[in-house]
């Protein structure tokens, strides 16, 4: 990266937290060769956990219909949290899907 000029380092270290440094060609240079023994030993970093997916009002919606219809059918399925993929599958069955 390059900001007007300086070489931009992004380093990830102390427990994760992320640092932002700015430095010129010459001091980035002479970073990175102080660095080098210790990375050279290192390994890289994934790049974290993946996020998820926000839920949408039309899955809200489905997750109630299914409830709903699991709870009508006598069919166990908790007020919050994932429904268990036999309780969808028995209901896309039972809808035709």
């Amino acid at each position: 990266m390059t900001f007007g000029g300086l070489s931009g380092m992004r380093l990830s270290w102390f427990e994760g937290a992320e640092y932002q440094i700015d430095l010129s060609a010459k001091n980035a240079r002479a970073f990175r060769k102080k660095f080098a023994p210790f990375i050279e030993h290192a390994r890289r970093a994934g790049r974290g956990q993946a996020r998820r997916a926000a839920r949408t009002p039309a899955g809200r919606q489905r997750s109630g219909e299914v409830r709903a219809w699991a709870k009508d059918h006598g069919i166990a399925a908790s007020e919050r949290g994932r429904i268990p993929a036999s309780v969808i599958e028995q209901y896309q069955a039972a809808k035709g899907h």
